[in-house]
């Protein structure tokens, strides 16, 4: 039997990258997508900062707003699609919204990590639906797989390399043998960096998103001042070949962990066995690792960011809620995955409470003994060596490079190492360390 065809009305706030491609996908797929869901979804009405800009899809057929607010006053939507980014806005767009029991779709990370609590809540009240899939990783449906392909597991562990300038950094670094500065130059010229690189390559974009995948994975309110931050930013080519060397590829990571003791969120670089899928994840490539009970650990692939690849996770969020409209179902997947009431504040560990093996690089003075000096403290700190590389350096000096690999310690150990080590007279400079994570279990 065939279903009498029903219209979805949307309207769509921010026409830049992912507002253009959301416009165009829509248009694009029109009949695909009928035949998929048994109704149609049209764009009445959106909003930006100046009409006459010149952009990558057609609006000149659509009511135009500069006001977005004015917009969800005056319009008659079903659901709003806010994809103009940033806080404060945002949030009043999307609570208005909601006020007037329109449903919300956002691949806003920011707003849903500083303010899902609230929205959450707001939302349940209204009983309405706050649907923010292509908030992490993209086209990458993980949102959707942890909080219904997988509902069934206690989820274990996540990792995930969900910044994809960061990821592109890296691994041409590697590749063309550059520094970080000029393969940075090169990112912005391609438009895998903004102009303000802080940002992604400092590692808040990831966190962000570690914020909404920490939550719908093990239950807790949504928390970004919990999570730990690294960025990539003193990753040196010499390291990257280090960690080659070694069997290891260096990424930048966002890691959720429950333990005996409390739940570790932590976004920085990490070496990673090449034998891992995740370690060659390379370019702007995107991927999640989800560890749980019964499935097990499970990958998760593709683009992170791009105009189509984004909207394509905007439209299924659409569709899915047009769905619900349409066929007047109370059914709802909880925002956070959890019932409200159900999600409970756990301990989150300090970065000095975690366990993990550490890649370090010491520069020396090049004489006899000085090993001696520098295992002595790591012994006095409970802190065994599995293994020592000893180079010559490049640098036309008396130091050389000493890169060690240790056995499991806490962190606080090795920091307060480090500390002595660094007051030696043959240690020139800031030790180098960074974390490894095997992704075994």
């Amino acid at each position: 039997m065939t279903m009498n065809k029903n219209k979805i009305k949307i309207g769509v706030v921010g026409l830049g990258t992912v507002g253009s491609g959301v416009i165009n996908l829509l248009e694009k797929n029109k009949a695909e997508i009928e035949k998929r869901s048994g109704f149609s979804i049209e764009v009445t009405c959106v909003s930006a900062a100046n009409k006459d800009k010149k952009r990558d899809c057609d609006v000149s057929n659509l009511k135009f707003y500069n006001n977005p607010l004015e917009m969800i006053e005056l319009e008659d939507i079903d659901i709003i699609v806010e994809l103009m980014g940033g806080e404060s806005l945002a949030k009043d767009i999307v609570l208005k919204a909601l006020e007037k029991k329109i449903h919300v779709v956002t691949a806003n990370k920011a707003l849903i990590a500083l303010h899902g609590n609230e929205i959450s809540k707001i939302a349940e009240n209204n009983k309405c639906d706050v649907a923010y899939e292509a908030s992490v990783a993209g086209a990458v449906p993980i949102i959707k797989v942890i909080r219904e392909s997988l509902n069934a597991n206690i989820i274990h562990w996540i990792a995930g390399i969900i910044n994809g300038t960061t990821n592109y950094i890296l691994t041409e670094m590697l590749k063309s043998k550059k520094s970080f500065g000029e393969v940075l130059k090169e990112a912005q010229a391609l438009g895998y960096a903004e102009a303000d690189p802080a940002f992604d390559v400092g590692g808040i974009d990831a966190a962000h998103k570690l914020t909404i995948l920490s939550s719908i994975s093990f239950g807790i309110p949504l928390n970004f001042n919990a999570i730990y931050i690294e960025g990539i930013e003193d990753i040196e080519l010499v390291d990257l070949n280090y960690a080659k060397e070694l069997g290891y590829a260096i990424k930048h990571l966002a890691i959720g962990r429950k333990n005996a003791t409390g739940i570790e969120l932590r976004v920085h670089p990490c070496l990673i066995p090449k034998s891992r899928l995740l370690a060659n994840v390379d370019g702007v490539k995107n991927a999640v690792v989800v560890s749980s009970d019964a499935a097990g650990p499970t990958l998760y692939y593709g683009a992170g960011a791009g105009s189509l690849a984004t909207a394509s996770s905007v439209v299924s969020d659409i569709i899915d809620i047009s769905r619900k409209i349409i066929f007047k179902s109370n059914a709802s997947v909880p925002l956070l995955g959890y019932q409200v009431d159900d999600l409970k504040e756990q301990n989150i560990l300090d970065i000095k409470e975690v366990e993990s093996r550490y890649y370090l690089r010491i520069r020396v003075t090049n004489r006899p003994g000085v090993l001696a000096e520098i295992t002595k403290i790591f012994g006095s700190k409970s802190i065994s060596i599995e293994s020592i590389l000893q180079k010559e350096d490049l640098i036309s000096d008396k130091f050389v490079p000493i890169v060690l690999v240790t056995h499991t310690v806490i962190e606080k150990n090795i920091f307060d190492a480090l500390i002595d080590i660094e007051k030696l007279d043959v240690v020139k400079g800031k030790i180098v360390k960074i974390r490894i994570e095997e992704l075994d279990s």
